[in-house]
């Protein structure tokens, strides 16, 4: 029977950060450390870790069989490859981070062990590729392990999953568990990194490269009305189209992929328009200056999967009517 060590606390056979012994740290990656939700297995060495302050990623929730078996996740990432203590076995490794993390509050949502629970009727391989969360791992697809655990507090939804393996003894190496640790802390991105896009850089942007994308225009949902908070971005519009006499624009509306085609093309069209109307009434802007385009979900700049992207989708770009010689 095996043999599970609950107290998780007095270091047993599980060390939190911080309390890790030191020939542990020793072998460590320098600059690693590991995630203070997860902790470590004792006697284990970090020999790859990675942060992200934002990625999209997706993790297995269920077995490989039909349908859906992947969760989309975005958020901060954490990526930590362990390796060792030798002689012991991945079962036995992986069974006390489902203990150590149920005692942290989490919720165990998936846990598999081998082809049969993990991937019955699919290649094992596939459904390990998944699990690792793009940490490189030994192929021992046989000796699959993998848990997938929840915790949703104030701080938001932590999703941690780890893909656990073993390679065999061979000569003076002994028996090696591997796990590789993917921790997402869902938090929004930050999306007031696009700031107001001042009338000087559109020019330099137009001139370079004969568009430019412009984020600080909004409407109503659902609406071709712009909102008063747009009033800074319209005015340096304005001021580009006052100050350059002879340029002519094409004022090109995009949304993400939500929604059906034509009705977002015509949205779109209804927004481009609503932006040469302010520039023609409150700048005095010939009309013939500017061509309003509706381009809907055609030319995405992201994918439309997560709000993230759909959120850089839905944008109005200002594109050089060029017409010299």
């Amino acid at each position: 029977m095996l043999k599970l060590f609950v107290l998780v606390a007095a270091g047993l056979f599980f060390s939190s950060a911080g309390t890790l012994p030191a020939s542990a740290q020793q072998a460590d990656l320098p600059g690693a450390a590991d995630h203070a939700l997860v902790g470590r297995y004792d006697g284990s060495a970090i020999d790859f870790f990675e942060t992200k302050a934002y990625e999209e990623l997706r993790l297995p929730f269920k077995a490989l069989e039909s349908g859906e078996w992947q969760r989309e996740l975005a958020g901060k990432l954490t990526s930590i490859r362990y390796k060792g203590p030798g002689d012991r076995s991945i079962l036995e490794v992986m069974r006390n981070y489902e203990t150590a993390l149920k005692a942290n509050g989490f919720e165990i949502v998936f846990f598999c062990r081998g082809r049969d629970e993990c991937s019955p009727k699919q290649s094992v391989s596939a459904f390990w590729d998944a699990a690792r969360g793009g940490i490189g791992m030994p192929t021992t697809w046989d000796t699959t392990i993998y848990l997938l655990a929840e915790r949703n507090d104030a701080d938001g939804l932590v999703t941690v999953g780890m893909l656990g393996v073993e390679t065999q003894a061979r000569g003076d190496i002994p028996l090696t568990p591997h796990v590789a640790v993917t921790v997402v802390e869902s938090q929004p991105m930050e999306t007031d990194r696009i700031t107001l896009v001042e009338a000087s850089a559109m020019e330099e942007a137009l001139a370079k490269d004969g568009k430019i994308a412009i984020y600080g225009i909004y409407f109503d949902f659902d609406k071709a009305d712009i909102k008063p908070e747009s009033q800074p971005q319209i005015d340096q519009l304005g001021e580009l189209l006052k100050t350059n006499q002879d340029l002519q624009a094409i004022i090109v509306g995009h949304t993400d992929g939500q929604g059906a085609f034509d009705y977002n093309l015509s949205l779109s069209q209804q927004r481009a328009q609503a932006v040469v109307d302010a520039l023609v009434a409150s700048y005095g802007i010939a009309p013939g200056r500017l061509i309003p385009a509706g381009a809907g979900m055609l030319s995405p700049v992201a994918s439309n999967r997560t709000e993230e992207g759909r959120a850089k989708n839905r944008r109005v770009e200002i594109v050089e009517r060029y017409t010299g010689g």
